[in-house]
């Protein structure tokens, strides 16, 4: 299975051990004919708006979002995620996205870098607690009917799924636990 992973900004190189420890081959991505070669694709972390400007200048914003809608598995983490939401709550825009997940998001809501935090979650379909990594998180503010909520953080969704996207709030690939990328290879082999 050849996953995909964003390589315009964030941490592509955590996400590819993760994913190569959850079973698949990482291949980075950084131009729209790249992305024939992959069966799904990592969304990483960042800076939202700079990596939705990266997205259009290097063409890739249409296509991607095309594949998206035609079924692509995703995994978008923190700007991933804020780049899949439907919907930007709050006065920070986030106008190049993909709003292919039914989710409303506030995004840098947990504050600055200074704010950053750990907790441990319990997340559906792991035994155990998992310890997620919070850096100018964003919050998930409402999900639409059909996505299901797979972990939550002081009462808010943190962790989402809606068929074959897969979205979180906290960056799984700074832990060295690969469970949550586990769950994201699981689901491409359905």
């Amino acid at each position: 299975m050849k996953v995909g992973i964003l390589a315009l900004q964030g941490d592509v190189r955590e996400h590819a051990r993760a994913l190569e420890d959850a079973g698949a081959t990482p291949v980075e991505i950084r131009y729209p004919e790249e992305l024939n070669g992959v069966d799904a694709l990592v969304l990483p972390g960042g800076e939202s708006t700079t990596i939705g400007k990266l997205l259009d200048r290097f063409d890739l914003l249409e296509p991607l979002t095309e594949r998206a809608r035609a079924g692509m598995p995703l995994y978008g983490t923190c700007a991933g995620l804020i780049l899949m939401a439907t919907e930007i709550v709050g006065s920070h825009e986030a106008p190049h996205r993909l709003a292919v997940l039914d989710i409303a998001v506030q995004r840098n809501a947990y504050g600055r870098q200074i704010d950053s935090f750990e907790a441990d979650l319990a997340v559906k379909g792991l035994d155990d607690a998992f310890r997620a990594v919070f850096i100018r998180a964003p919050i998930v503010e409402s999900v639409g009917e059909n996505v299901e909520v797979l972990a939550e953080h002081d009462g808010r969704p943190v962790l989402v799924r809606h068929g074959a996207l897969l979205a979180s709030t906290f960056h799984p690939e700074m832990t060295g636990d690969n469970r949550v990328h586990e769950l994201f290879v699981q689901c491409l082999g359905r």
